[in-house]
C-alpha cells in the first residue's frame, strides 16, 4: 500500500506518521511518501519521520520528493495538508478583518474566504493529476476551510472525502470525563465542518442510550470551560457546540481578545521554528512534547481509521466525515457537504441518518451552507462581485459596508494568489 502526503513538510508531519507507526495492523503502509515543494523543511521532517519508523520498528519505507506527478504515481490514497501562502498568509488572514471589527481567523468569516480563494485552484490541480496517474486513488482532505475545498473535489468528480479532528477530540474528551474508552464513545454529530453539534452522546453505538443530558449535569463546568463558553448557554442549548461556535456566539467578545494579543499564525510561526531545529536533531527519533502544542490533536488516528476504511483494510464502521447530503439534511441542497457520522467502506463515505434538527442550528447550518455555495463560486471563477456577495451572505459580517471594505483588502492581501485580480 502506498500513500502520499501533500504538504509533508508541514511541522505537524511527525504526529501522522507518529500514527501510521502505532497503527500499523489497522494501515499497513509499504511506501509513505511526503512531497512538499519546501525542499528545507521536506528534509528535516523526512529524516525525523524515518527515524519514527525505525524507532518503532515499521517495515514501511518512507521517501520525499518535491515532484508532485512522481509522488501521487501509484498512491491508493492522496492526504492533502497544505497551506498556500503559509503561515504569512495565514497572518493576514487573522489580522485584516480586525479592521472591520470582524472576527479574523483562518477558516470562518473574511479570512476563511481567503483561504478557500488561494486554496480551491490549487487542490484542484492536485486532485486533476491524481486523477490522471491513478483515477482510483482516494483523496482524503485535511485542507482547510474542509467544507468548501471537499465541495470543490466532489463537484469535479474526484474520490474526495473530508476529514476534521473536532469530532474526534471531543470523542477523547468525552471519554475521558465518563471513564469509558474512546471506541465506545458515539457522537451525534451534526453540522458542517467547523460547524456542529453534538446532540447526543451514546455510549456503544448510534442505537445505545444517549448519556449527553447526564455528561452535562455531572462534567457541564469543565466543558463550558473548554469551550471558553458559559455554562448557563449550554444549559440553555441541551447539547454541546464545537469550539469554533464561539465566533459565532461570542462574536464581539471574541474580537476584543484578538485585538490585544499575537495572532495564532504568529504562534505558530514561533512554534514551527522551534520545531524545525528539534528535528534537525539527529538523536531525536519520536514526536516532541511542543508537538501537542501545534494544532491537530488525534488527527493522525482519524486519518489512519478513515483511509483503512476507505482501502478496505479495516477501520471503524462509522467515522466523522464531510461528505455530500444527499438528503441527510432535508433543509440543505443535496450537494451541500455536511459533517456528520458515516458509514465509511470502499465505496466511501454514507450518512447516517440525522434526527430533526432544531431550528436553531437549521437556521444557521442554513445560511453557513449558503455562504460556502458562493465562496465556491467565487474561488472557482473570480470576480470581485462573487467575494462581495460571499462576504455579505457570511453570517459573521452581513452588513454591506463591511463587505466592500473587506473584499478590497482580502484582494489586496491574496493579489499574488488570484489569477484573475
Amino acid at each position: 500500500m502506498k500513500l502520499t502526503v501533500v504538504g509533508g513538510g508541514s511541522t505537524y508531519t511527525p504526529e501522522l506518521v507518529d500514527g501510521f507507526a502505532r497503527l500499523r495492523d489497522t494501515l499497513p503502509i509499504e511506501e509513505l511518501v511526503l512531497m512538499d515543494p519546501a525542499e528545507d523543511r521536506l528534509a528535516l521532517v523526512g529524516g525525523l519521520a524515518r527515524r519514527i519508523f525505525a524507532r518503532q520498528e515499521h517495515p514501511g519505507r518512507i521517501t520525499t520528493t518535491t515532484d508532485l506527478d512522481r509522488a501521487v504515481d501509484g498512491a491508493d490514497a492522496v492526504l492533502l495538508q497544505l497551506r498556500v501562502g503559509g503561515q504569512a498568509a495565514r497572518e493576514q488572514d487573522e489580522t485584516w478583518p480586525l479592521d472591520c471589527g470582524c472576527v479574523g481567523q483562518e477558516t470562518t468569516g473574511a479570512g476563511g474566504l481567503a483561504k478557500a480563494l488561494r486554496t480551491v485552484p490549487v487542490v484542484l490541480d492536485i486532485a486533476d493529476r491524481v486523477r490522471r496517474t491513478n483515477p482510483d486513488a482516494w483523496i482524503i482532505d485535511f485542507t482547510n476551510p474542509v467544507g468548501i475545498v471537499t465541495r470543490a473535489l466532489l463537484e469535479a468528480g474526484h474520490k474526495a472525502v473530508g476529514l476534521c479532528n473536532v469530532a474526534i477530540g471531543l470523542q477523547r474528551k468525552f471519554a475521558a470525563l465518563l471513564g469509558v474508552a474512546p471506541p465506545e464513545v458515539h457522537l451525534d454529530h451534526v453540522g458542517l465542518n467547523h460547524l456542529t453539534w453534538e446532540t447526543g452522546v451514546r455510549l456503544g453505538g448510534p442505537e445505545a442510550e444517549d448519556v449527553l443530558p447526564q455528561l452535562l449535569t455531572d462534567h457541564g463546568d469543565t466543558i463550558a470551560s473548554d469551550l471558553r463558553l458559559p455554562r448557563a448557554l449550554l444549559n440553555n442549548l441541551g447539547v454541546i457546540p464545537s469550539y469554533y461556535l464561539r465566533y459565532y456566539y461570542a462574536h464581539d467578545e471574541v474580537v476584543r481578545e484578538l485585538r490585544t494579543k499575537p495572532s495564532r499564525a504568529a504562534e505558530v510561526a514561533a512554534m514551527e521554528k522551534e520545531l524545525l531545529t528539534m528535528y534537525a536533531d539527529p538523536a531525536l527519533s519520536e514526536k516532541p512534547e511542543l508537538l501537542a502544542k501545534r494544532g491537530g490533536a488525534y488527527y493522525s488516528e482519524a486519518a489512519v481509521d478513515l483511509a483503512a476504511a476507505l482501502l478496505g483494510g479495516g477501520g471503524s464502521p462509522y467515522q466523522v466525515v464531510n461528505t455530500y447530503n444527499r438528503g441527510t439534511l432535508p433543509f440543505l441542497p443535496d450537494d451541500a457537504v455536511i459533517e456528520v457520522q458515516a458509514a465509511v467502506g470502499a465505496k466511501g463515505a454514507s450518512p447516517l441518518a440525522v434526527a430533526p434538527v432544531d431550528p436553531l442550528y437549521a437556521g444557521l447550518m442554513a445560511n453557513v451552507t449558503a455562504y460556502e455555495h458562493l465562496a465556491l463560486e467565487a474561488a472557482l471563477h473570480g470576480g470581485r462581485t462573487r467575494v462581495f456577495q460571499a462576504l455579505l451572505s457570511h453570517p459573521l459580517i452581513g452588513q454591506y459596508e463591511y463587505a466592500e471594505a473587506l473584499t478590497d483588502r482580502l484582494i489586496a492581501h491574496n493579489r499574488e494568489h488570484l489569477a484573475w485580480a
